[in-house]
């Protein structure tokens, strides 16, 4: 293994020959001069050199020795033409793993190690220790509310009445609009198509469901054609292709709402005897903490999330099997929830906006496809969909898992002992 992993690597100890030299001081000479771009590398060279001689481009523009972002091991070749522009080489984030925790779901069903890439001390600890109680309470429910992967264009109309007539018009040519979005896409269906108006904006949200990718190139091509009939059957002006009504990458109350990627929900019943073992407290105090902090403390602050640290497990997850880390940002909607029982509580997380794929975009990185397929869900399902719905199940469940352990660190008073014993600051 040794041998195969020192074979991929991008360190690379120089050029082999007096040809490579005399080429690379060639290219770089080029590079400072600015005739070449560091774009244009990989049209000169193969995509290992070419990530080796933009490397050394920076390092002598800023003045920096990389040692350690030119060792890697994913196949750069497919990453360069999908992934990364202008690559010098990859950060390394610790990965870790929690579990297994046992999950009841309506797609995931059984017991997963969860990968956990962070740099933050104690959080894996705090996720495992909710993987554990979990587990012993006889695993997390776990079920899918909603599938809809959106985006919303913007049209400038001449005034109100342009307006409305844009709206009837768009709800009059529904089915017109529907064979001409999924005309764009094999795998890709039409969920709804919902206007709004602010002034004279006119907002269309599109909402498809985009299989086992997370689905945000398939779903702006198809909003493209249906944008390009929309201006030309209504006069109105295509301002912007996204026009934030979407809403992608920032935290909204439309996502919380009508959901956007994957929504689900996942629970847990503890005892009043798992609770006392496992998290050294009691019912009515887990109850207080999430009444006081998750509640009435985020609605105090104006949050549009209100739990103890959802992102913190989706951001680990996300970048563990390739996700888009921007959209931990939709994971931090997540609203958690504690009952009082007469055995317990039973406590649950609501997750409404969670873009995950298992096909595309990062899920084919080397690393990060690893995960995947150790949770089973790398590539398409069977039936499309299954394997990404599956996937936002896994994380709502690792999810539930942090949220318990950190609100049991709280009632408890243990959170600043715990950091403290495993030595972060």
């Amino acid at each position: 293994m040794a041998d195969d992993a020192g074979a991929r690597t991008g360190q690379e100890s120089g050029p082999e020959s007096n040809h490579d030299r005399e080429r690379d001081a060639i290219i770089q000479a080029k590079l400072k001069k600015g005739s070449l771009k560091l774009y244009e590398l990989e049209k000169e060279l193969s995509p290992v050199d070419a990530i080796r001689v933009r490397r050394k481009f920076i390092e002598e523009e800023t003045d920096t020795h990389f040692e350690n972002v030119g060792i890697f091991s994913i196949d750069v070749e497919r990453v360069v033409k999908r992934n990364c522009e202008n690559m010098i080489g990859t950060i390394q984030v610790p990965l870790g793993v929690a579990g297994p925790v046992l999950v009841n779901g309506g797609y995931a069903a059984g017991s997963f190690w969860l990968p956990l890439a962070t740099t933050e001390g104690a959080l894996i600890a705090s996720v495992n220790r909710g993987c554990s109680a979990i587990t012993k309470a006889g695993g997390a429910e776990v079920r899918i509310l909603h599938d809809g992967m959106t985006r919303a264009p913007v049209f400038a109309t001449d005034s109100i009445i342009h307006a409305v007539q844009v709206c009837d018009w768009v709800k009059a040519h529904h089915n017109e609009l529907v064979v001409a979005a999924e005309s764009t896409t094999s795998h890709g269906k039409v969920n709804d198509i919902v206007t709004f108006v602010a002034g004279t904006s006119v907002y269309v949200r599109l909402e498809f469901d985009t299989k086992d990718a997370m689905g945000m190139n398939m779903v702006t091509i198809a909003s493209a054609k249906v944008a390009d009939l929309i201006a030309q059957g209504t006069g109105a002006r295509l301002i912007a292709l996204s026009g934030n009504m979407c809403t992608d990458k920032k935290p909204a109350a439309i996502n919380s709402i009508m959901g956007r990627g994957r929504s689900v929900v996942a629970g847990v019943a503890l005892t009043h005897e798992q609770i006392s073992t496992i998290f050294k407290t009691d019912a009515r105090s887990l109850f207080e903490v999430n009444y006081r902090k998750i509640l009435v403390g985020s609605a105090r602050a104006g949050a549009t999330g209100f739990n103890a640290h959802a992102a913190n497990v989706v951001a680990a997850m996300f970048i563990a099997c390739g996700q888009d880390a921007a959209h931990a940002i939709d994971g931090s909607t997540c609203i958690t929830t504690i009952d009082l029982t007469e055995t317990g509580v039973y406590v649950a997380v609501t997750m409404p906006s969670l873009p995950v794929g298992t096909v595309g975009g990062g899920t084919g990185v080397d690393t990060q496809q690893e995960c995947l397929k150790m949770l089973g869900v790398a590539g398409s399902g069977t039936p499309p969909g299954s394997n990404a719905k599956k996937l936002a199940e896994i994380i709502a469940a690792g999810v539930l898992a942090g949220e318990l352990s950190l609100l049991g660190a709280l009632a408890a008073q243990h959170l600043a002992r715990a950091h403290q014993q495993l030595g972060r600051g």
